[in-house]
């Protein structure tokens, strides 16, 4: 599993929070492209966290200066920045239509030393590479499931 870390930047954006229960993050996302005048220059990202009350998720794309949110019926908020671990996905089309997103982020919870919270975050990079990124605490690994965390140089 090819990882390495990141410092991600606070990020303004522009939201759609994804029916969990219903028809998920596709149809967010399909609502917040319909809302913008062009996806041309987007940087589009999916967050992701477990609450009390259940998954939430939310499509995202990065805000720009002139737009509005109100006059487009969206709300706003703020990807946390800070230390994530960083995950390149190829092919990732296949991959969300096969399910296999959860799988991945459940393979870096289980190396990593996650903060829970911030959300964890879908960075759709290009048609061909999606970035999964991990809140960390730490430049830490596990070195096996429940095992104590160990410093990496990195």
């Amino acid at each position: 599993m090819p990882n390495n870390y990141v410092e991600f930047q606070d990020t303004p954006v522009i939201r759609v929070k994804a029916d969990m229960k219903g028809k998920g993050p596709a149809a967010a996302f399909d609502f917040l492209e319909s809302k913008l005048p062009t996806l041309k220059g987007r940087k589009f990202y999916g967050c992701f966290r477990e609450t009390l009350e259940g998954e939430e998720y939310y499509a995202c794309v990065a805000q720009f200066e002139n737009d509005d949110p109100s006059k487009m019926c969206l709300e706003t908020g703020t990807i946390p920045g800070g230390m994530y671990a960083r995950r390149k996905v190829s092919n990732w089309e296949e991959k969300v239509r096969q399910g296999h997103l959860p799988r991945l982020f459940q393979e870096m919870i289980d190396t990593y030393d996650v903060d829970s919270t911030r959300p964890s975050i879908e960075y759709y990079r290009s048609h061909t590479e999606l970035q999964l990124l991990l809140p960390v605490r730490s430049q830490t690994v596990k070195l096996g499931k429940g095992s104590e965390l160990h410093k990496r140089t990195v």
